[in-house]
């Protein structure tokens, strides 16, 4: 291996090596959620303890804030309505501490939120929503503090 292919393995496997910080198909450590366009129960809410090891600007990249764990607190698999006039998908977490959202969506990509909601608390908008999993992670954005925390899900209203 010539000196260029060493230095473009090294970056490849820096790049890959934030990805494995998070473990999108661990165990969600507050239970998995189905849903599909026009559900009933809206919000639906699902009790997390916010808060992890993890520094989410190390883990996903620099526009990520707070602490995070390594499996997700919550797997949503969500069917949306294929109408172009379809409801978003509101997703926020509420609690009387400060903490971030973190999501892993069905397009593979990372969307992250500190104090999009009210107050200190995150939100993040799909519109229009993505059918698929969703790995949630309910941050602390001080490291070491865990906080209990509600997670909405909803197509009606963030907060």
């Amino acid at each position: 291996m010539n000196r260029v292919s060493i230095a473009l393995a090294a970056i490849a496997l820096g790049v890959s090596g934030t990805a494995i910080a998070q473990n999108i198909f661990g165990e969600p450590n507050s239970g998995s959620v189905s849903l599909s366009a026009n559900f009933d129960e809206d919000p639906t809410t699902v009790e997390v303890v916010s808060g992890g090891d993890l520094d989410a600007s190390e883990a996903i990249g620099s526009g990520c804030s707070g602490h995070i764990s390594e499996d997700p607190d919550v797997r949503l698999s969500f069917t949306a309505d294929p109408q172009p006039d379809a409801f978003p998908l509101f997703i926020s977490a509420v609690s009387d501490g400060d903490t971030v959202l973190v999501i892993n969506a069905p397009d593979g990509n990372w969307y992250c939120n500190d104090d999009g909601g009210e107050g200190s608390n995150p939100l993040i908008v799909f519109g229009p929503a993505q059918s698929g999993d969703y790995e949630i992670w309910v941050g602390s954005y001080d490291e070491g503090e865990y906080h209990d925390a509600t997670l909405r899900i909803s197509e009606l209203s963030g907060q």
